[in-house]
Order: C-alpha cells, then structure tokens, then sequence
C-alpha cells in the first residue's frame, strides 16, 4: 500500500489504495482565485485552436509548390500545396514506410523541420529515421520530445487539488542517458515511492501509445503570455525566448494530445514512436524560486530495440 502524500494526489490509482477518495492530507490547496490544472488546461486548448483555425483560413488561395524528394524507394517529383501539405502528406504519396519511421524532415539541406508541420515554397525533402548513419538531429529532437512528454505526464497525473506550475526543461545531457523537466507541485518535501515511479512511468507510456502528433504552432508574444498567463514561470521566459528567435514577436509552440508548451523544436513525428520509457526519479532542487521537483527519465525510440 503506498504511504507517500501522492496517493492523496494522484488520477487515475486503483481505489483499493487506501485515503484515495475524499481524505484530507498535507497537500496545500489551491487559493481561491487560481484555475485548476483542468480549467488553466482547457483554456490553453481553445486560444491554441482558435489561432491554429485563424492562421489556416489566412492561407487564401490554394498555391501548388514542387517538392523534390530525395531517398528511398526512389527520388521522386511532388506537387504540393503550399503552406498546407506537410513532410508527413509527401510520405503519404509514397509508402507507408515511410509514413510510420520519418522521424524529422531536411529541407535543401539545410533546415530542420517538423513532419507536422506546412511547407512554404518549392523545395527538396530529405526523411530522416532513427537508424540513418548519421542520427545527431533525430537524437535530440527525441530527447527535446521525451522532456514535453515527461512535463505532460506530470501536467496531467496530479489531481486538481494539487498545484503543478511547469518550470523549463533544461537540454538533456545526453551523456546521462536521461531527459528531465522541473517542476514546481504543491506537495511538502514530496519522495515519491518506487511503485509511485511505477504509476507515472505507465502513465506516461499510456498517453504515448495513442500516438498523438506534435502540432507546431508559431505565435504572437501577446497570444503567448495570455495562453500561459496562469504559470508565472513560462510567462517570464516567453519575453526572453521570443527575443531570441523573432526579435520579440513570437514565439513557437507545440501541442502534444491535450498538452501544450514552448519550445523551439523540431520534435518527432508522434508519440508513437517513443518506445521503451521509465520514470527513473524525482529530486528536490533548490533554485531562486524557491525548491523546484525534477523528473528524470530514461527512453529509448520504438524502433531501437
């Protein structure tokens, strides 16, 4: 039977536990004029989805581009529409493949870019894998997207009575063979057991196994602010961040089935192809805000066994 404060705090835990429904615990309530994470969450989803609808009905008239895709089976001509079709529609032409292992597109050689994500001019597309020789950019578009994915297994596991505040995601260290995300939760001097790790790694892989896309979505710095204007955190750094991609303007975001957060990117195609995934622990890190939790997880990709 767990014994820790999460079993107060955790969706989605058998009721057989013990203190599951209705029992009080040391778990500081939210304050009267703060949204629940399902409230803060459902918002977040509806600004997202009422730009993502704007910016497709500003494409206008529909423009063909010409895609030169070079690779397996075979390099092959494609006419596209512009800034509508995607690395993932060309792969739908030609093989299904291709469709379940493009991890990232490569556009002239040059630019990384997600498989999700519109083309704007003709162009020459290259499909990268997990097995390609030389797999540095797939790598850490994998770990960039088991971070977003670790930040919405915890955005989603606590209950509503439970504050949870993403903090950031620092780039992994890959030579940890880890990823991590900060966290702040309001639980007091929370050390989650192994089989709480347990839950929360199952958790994780449940979400992952629907095989949500990643949906990139760049906005204005004023949409940004008001998506995350609940997370003191995020709305602290989106100013910094904008001012380091687009002179201030905007900013990119991405939206994982019901979660949503910043980042540059590229990430992988979906979250299918995450594979193996555990939730390995939970430290307590002092920073300037104050004591902050970081989760830290280890994954390997689907197709490496």
């Amino acid at each position: 039977m767990f014994r820790s404060v999460i079993v107060h705090a955790l969706k989605n835990v058998n009721n057989s536990h013990a203190g599951i429904c209705g029992c009080k615990c040391s778990i500081r309530h939210l304050s009267a004029g703060s949204k629940s994470n399902a409230e803060a969450r459902r918002k977040k989803n509806l600004l997202f989805s009422e730009e993502m609808k704007r910016q497709k009905e500003n494409v206008g008239r529909i423009e063909k581009i010409e895609v030169l895709y070079k690779g397996v089976p075979e390099d092959m001509n494609l006419m596209m529409n512009k800034g509508i079709s995607t690395p993932f529609n060309c792969a739908q032409h030609m093989s299904e493949m291709l469709m379940g292992r493009s991890v990232l597109a490569l556009i002239d050689d040059t630019t990384l870019w997600d498989m999700h994500r519109p083309l704007k001019a003709n162009c020459q597309l290259q499909l990268l894998n997990f097995k390609i020789a030389e797999p540095h950019h797939v790598n850490k578009a994998f770990w960039r997207s088991c971070s977003i994915l670790l930040g919405a297994m915890v955005e989603n596991t606590f209950k509503d009575d439970v504050s949870v505040k993403l903090h950031s995601f620092p780039s992994p260290n890959v030579k940890t063979g880890s990823f991590v995300y900060d966290v702040e939760i309001s639980l007091n001097n929370w050390q989650p057991s192994q089989d709480e790790l347990r839950i929360m790694s199952s958790q994780m892989v449940s979400f992952c196994h629907k095989k949500h896309r990643f949906q990139r979505l760049e906005v204005s710095t004023d949409l940004a602010l008001e998506i995350f204007e609940d997370n003191k955190y995020k709305t602290e750094q989106i100013p910094f961040i904008a001012s380091q991609i687009s002179d201030g303007k905007s900013v990119v975001l991405y939206r994982v089935g019901d979660h949503i957060d910043i980042s540059r990117g590229p990430m992988i195609g979906d979250t299918g192809m995450l594979g193996r995934c555990t939730v390995t622990a939970v430290h307590q890190i002092e920073t300037d805000y104050g004591v902050l939790y970081r989760f830290q997880g280890v994954a390997l990709p689907k197709e490496i066994l």
